[in-house]
């Protein structure tokens, strides 16, 4: 591996770590729970006990009565739905999108692995590019932090929809589904109610400040990574600077309003700011 990629793989694996090890696994524990619950072992009947818990057959056997003890099933698989498009090459706050969405997403996949639970991933353009399946141990989770940073997708374009789908055809059993976008995209709200039905989905929007609120910058030639077009616009014009800002306000809701409509999670993260806090709110409501 090229040492410069060694370098940055290493600088994401300690800040990732010490997140997830301090801040998140308590929270990601209680957060996320497991696929249903499993038997553990059998106790003497207490009063108060349920009568449909019994274990006949020990019953009989130590001619005593005695329950089955149930415990969550905990081991999960957790899968990185990430948007590897042109617009997360975008970013005015000494990071890009793409980068904040490494972070992110390794924060993740450690804490999960501590939690012993598998973690996969899916990057994807318009179309789905790079398929890791679930794994567990520290050496997946390089590789996976490897493709994050390294990775260049094939297409520019953005494509939700297909995604999800090719994520439901893969993943058959229920599992806890990260999506990573800055859902610059439409015609997604079917196979996203189609997934969030099956499994446990948390959306975390990734975004710049600047294209939440447009700067006085003169006329800029704006280049769009995904289309290839490039658009001169007056930024001077205070009526241009409202209209950009109330279009994208506008986008911001109407992501929103989709997730919860289909119950979904959702944080909102900005690129070059900590995003323990809003990561950490997401939890703390997931937990309560």
């Amino acid at each position: 591996m090229d040492e410069s990629i060694l370098k940055k793989v290493r600088k994401i694996e300690i800040k990732a770590r010490g997140l997830s090890q301090q801040m998140f696994s308590g929270e990601y524990h209680s957060a996320f729970k497991g696929r249903g619950m499993a038997f553990s072992e059998v106790r003497e009947y207490q009063y108060g006990d349920d009568v449909r818990s019994i274990d006949w057959n020990v019953t009989a056997r130590l001619a005593h009565p005695y329950v089955k003890v149930f415990e969550e099933e905990r081991e999960l698989t957790v899968m990185l739905l990430v948007d590897v498009s042109g617009s997360g090459r975008f970013g005015t706050h000494n990071q890009f999108k793409e980068e904040l969405a490494a972070e992110v997403a390794a924060t993740l996949a450690f804490s999960a692995i501590a939690n012993n639970d598998k973690v996969g991933v899916l990057l994807f353009s318009d179309r789905v590019e790079k398929f890791i399946p679930p794994k567990k141990g520290r050496q997946h989770i390089l590789r996976i932090i490897r493709e994050l940073i390294t990775f260049r997708p094939e297409s520019n374009g953005t494509d939700i929809s297909q995604a999800l789908v090719y994520f439901s055809n893969m993943i058959k059993r229920r599992c806890t589904a990260f999506l990573l976008s800055d859902f610059y995209d439409s015609g997604y709200s079917d196979a996203l109610k189609l997934v969030a039905g099956k499994h446990d989905m948390v959306a975390l929007r990734l975004v710049d400040r600047r294209e939440e609120q447009m700067s006085n910058l003169g006329l800029v030639k704006f280049y769009d990574p995904e289309s290839g077009e490039t658009l001169w616009v007056d930024t001077g014009d205070a009526a241009v600077r409202r209209a950009v800002d109330a279009r994208m306000a506008h986008h911001a809701r109407q992501t929103e309003a989709t997730m919860q409509r289909y119950g979904i999670d959702m944080a909102t993260m900005h690129t070059g700011e900590d995003f323990v806090k809003p990561l950490r709110a997401l939890l703390d409501r997931r937990s309560s």
